[in-house]
């Protein structure tokens, strides 16, 4: 008798291609407070229910995007049907990414702890 065994990282490859997919059917959204949303990852249960779907904005309010991103969701979900091949498309739940804004952060504050330090190391020469 065999069994059915799972395809490993079957979860992860699914997650993939929403990411992808997601990124050219919000594009063709013409909602205003999408702003210019990146898709940066996707998180997809187990039993491909859900999905957190994490995203950034270059340009827009990041609130506003994820508003008009979950309002768009059944729309968008519509899109993956046509597009995936699997029997179950998970329910998208938009989440704003704040790594990208935090990374930013950080490499500000190194800069200017490297500038603090180079300068406490000039005035250190100068004694």
């Amino acid at each position: 008798m065999r069994h059915k065994r799972s395809i490993p990282n079957r979860g992860f490859r699914v997650a993939d291609q929403i990411q992808r997919d997601l990124s050219e059917l919000i594009r063709e959204l013409k909602d205003p407070r999408v702003g210019m949303a990146t898709v940066n990852a996707v998180e997809v249960t187990p039993d491909y229910a859900h999905a957190k779907v994490f995203f950034s904005v270059l340009v827009g309010d990041p609130e506003a995007s994820a508003e008009a991103l979950n309002e768009a969701a059944g729309f968008l979900r519509n899109g993956l049907f046509k597009r995936l091949q699997i029997h179950t498309v998970p329910t998208l739940h938009f989440h704003y990414d704040r790594s990208i804004e935090r990374a930013a952060e950080m490499s500000s504050l190194i800069a200017k702890a490297n500038a603090t330090r180079v300068k406490d190391e000039d005035d250190d020469r100068e004694d």
